[in-house]
């Protein structure tokens, strides 16, 4: 297929930016091979691929954190070399990544200038701060410090600070992935107005139906290759994810589960964080039946992590019938008692929380299964049976890794998620939380990750899924609850409950909650 031209483009006109066989090896392993691409201005294009497929390899060149191998970059028809990101953005190339880089202490206007070249006074900076965040409808108060704003406010942040470098060409990385709807759709409208203003925007997502509403163009890679160009408009999500992975995308098929006798329940819990600008956990409450899963909406940073962390252990509570797992009152209860009582638990960071990094994955995997039965007996480590189920993981939940037992930190973040989820699935424990169970992944992996979690239910475990993506939780779950400033509200049945209701939710207000109020001013 032929690279798109935006309408209206003249006969002469060059692509914006364009690479030619732009190449990048790590000895023999070709991260990115010989990848033509055109993206012009006024488009929104997208970067597609499954998890591996050389993304984020194609991002760094082109913004110059990495350098190629081969092949070559040009910028307005003229060869680009980059030796590092202050000179792309001295182009016009500006990026905003999946992973925050800001300052909890620091304020929304000290944040932003960190990210400028240091010409304008901080009084110039935070006027001109106001100006571009009202002008583009992204409302930031530049006196406010980071931990008090939310996700979204966050990401404000950074859109803006790319914006004050009066960028292009703009790069943004799985960008909706921690917003509300209404956040999602307030961003969509920002994005169009860029298109509009003439610059160009490369666009990676993991969310296919937001691919389609949004991008004129989209780059499909597969294994370092591009395999394909096309219109995503006239595609539809399952192609695309054909396109992606080389295969049919199977649906999730759902087994009829009957609730039995609740396995997790928590009772009134309070607690206090320790991180100073950590959530307050307010009178939480849920229970969880085991063929039953519980999604747990809510926009990040109102609470998710501290309740995570009283029902894994990691923070213990006072009052030990707070947790109640399998029947025990567990509040009290380390990490390790709770797995013994068939617990089991995925965090949501999975590169230093949910593993170490340069620990083999057969030292993470006992780090988590040696509560279990099997891999530890009479106090010696069964070596062989601990590589089996390295292996296990890997052929379930197809982990792509270089040799049979790498250090954690050599697995892409999208290998490296399904080998964490994997873990703890396939110890078959009673109770399972798991927080963001498909962050990062492709289809294909985001599909056995979900059908993987719709088995276990089958089966009688009890599963609690925490996750920022409301059309995971619509799919999967039996009920959602929401979490909002550390409390969390009555569970709707996910099929009675819409996005709107959702989002409201998650945004802190309450469905129905603006008709009451305009019926009580009338």
């Amino acid at each position: 297929m032929s690279e798109t031209t935006p309408g209206g483009s003249p006969p002469d006109a060059k692509p914006l930016l364009q690479t030619i066989g732009l190449t990048k090896r790590y000895g023999t392993f070709l991260a990115n091979d010989g990848i033509d691409t055109e993206i012009w201005p006024r488009q929104i294009h997208a970067l597609l691929g499954e998890n591996g497929a050389g993304k984020s390899t194609l991002v760094k060149l082109i913004y110059g954190l990495l350098q190629p191998s081969a092949g070559e970059m040009r910028w307005e028809g003229h060869v680009m070399v980059l030796a590092g990101p202050a000179q792309a953005r001295a182009r016009g190339i500006g990026m905003v990544f999946q992973h925050f880089s800001l300052f909890d202490n620091l304020t929304v206007a000290e944040n932003v200038a960190l990210g400028l070249d240091g010409k304008e006074s901080f009084k110039d900076i935070s006027a001109r701060l106001r100006e571009v965040s009202r002008l583009y409808g992204l409302p930031l108060d530049p006196k406010r410090e980071v931990w008090q704003l939310s996700v979204g406010e966050r990401q404000r942040i950074e859109i803006v600070r790319a914006l004050m470098q009066n960028p292009r060409f703009l790069i943004l990385d799985e960008p909706t992935s921690v917003l509300t709807p209404q956040e999602a759709d307030q961003l969509f409208a920002v994005l169009e107005r860029l298109k509009a203003e003439g610059r160009a925007i490369l666009y990676i997502s993991h969310k296919l139906d937001e691919v389609k509403r949004l991008c004129d163009t989209a780059t499909i890679l597969r294994t370092g290759r591009k395999v394909a160009t096309c219109s995503p408009k006239a595609e539809t999500a399952g192609s695309l994810a054909r396109m992606m992975v080389g295969t049919e995308i199977k649906e999730i098929r759902a087994a009829t589960r009957a609730a039995r006798m609740p396995r997790l329940v928590v009772n009134h819990l309070d607690l206090v964080p320790d991180d100073p600008h950590g959530v307050r956990l307010d009178d939480v409450s849920l229970e969880l039946k085991g063929g039953e899963i519980l999604g747990m909406a809510g926009v990040a940073g109102n609470g998710q992590d501290e309740l995570f962390a009283a029902l894994s252990g990691e923070r213990l509570v006072e009052q030990s019938n707070a947790i109640v797992i399998e029947g025990i009152a567990a509040g009290a209860l380390s990490i390790t008692a709770r797995r013994r009582l068939g617990a089991a638990f995925v965090p949501e960071e999975r590169l230093g929380h949910g593993t170490a990094p340069r620990m083999k994955l057969s030292d993470n995997t006992l780090l988590t299964g040696h509560a279990a039965p099997g891999m530890v007996r009479h106090g010696f480590v069964d070596t062989q049976r601990v590589l089996a189920a390295v292996d296990r993981i890997t052929e379930s939940f197809d982990v792509r890794k270089a040799r049979r037992d790498p250090e954690a930190a050599s697995l892409s973040g999208g290998n490296l998620q399904k080998f964490v989820v994997g873990r703890e699935i396939l110890q078959n424990p009673g109770v399972l939380v798991v927080s963001q169970p498909t962050w990062g992944v492709d289809a294909g992996a985001a599909t056995v990750i979900r059908q993987a979690l719709l088995d276990l239910a089958a089966g009688g475990t009890a599963v609690l899924v925490i996750s920022q993506d409301l059309d995971e939780l619509i799919e999967i779950t039996d009920r959602i609850a929401v979490m909002f400033h550390g409390r969390l509200s009555a569970s709707l049945k996910t099929a009675d409950a819409t996005r709107e209701q959702l989002g409201l939710l998650m945004g802190g207000s309450h469905p129905g909650q603006e008709d009451t109020a305009h019926a009580a001013r009338a």
